[in-house]
């Protein structure tokens, strides 16, 4: 596979693609500070080959890159950050609220 991942802004949502074909994709509401992950979806033709992985990295890459956070309302988002502790300092805290899991 040939993995790539963009932003498509005018969609709101991340895309994985294998070539020319979308092999998943990542909702999100963007705010001034933040992008805010509601939805992944991988197709049933790539789950357990690491698209959805992918797919999250590359966002997380091009959101830490522009400086935001993220809120990971998504299940799948969540537990990919939970499971690669080098991301979960990209996780919003409201000031002066303390993150618990």
């Amino acid at each position: 596979m040939d993995l790539t991942v963009t932003d498509v802004p005018s969609a709101k949502r991340f895309e994985v693609r294998d070539g020319d074909s979308l092999a998943g994709f990542a909702v999100y509401i963007p705010t001034d500070e933040m992008i805010v992950f509601t939805h992944t979806e991988v197709p049933a033709s790539y789950e357990g080959k690491g698209v959805g992985g992918t797919l999250v990295r590359g966002a997380l890459d091009d959101v830490r890159a522009r400086g935001l956070a993220v809120l990971p309302l998504c299940p799948f988002v969540k537990g990919w950050i939970q499971r690669h502790p080098d991301y979960a300092d990209l996780v919003y805290s409201a000031p002066g609220s303390r993150v618990t899991d």
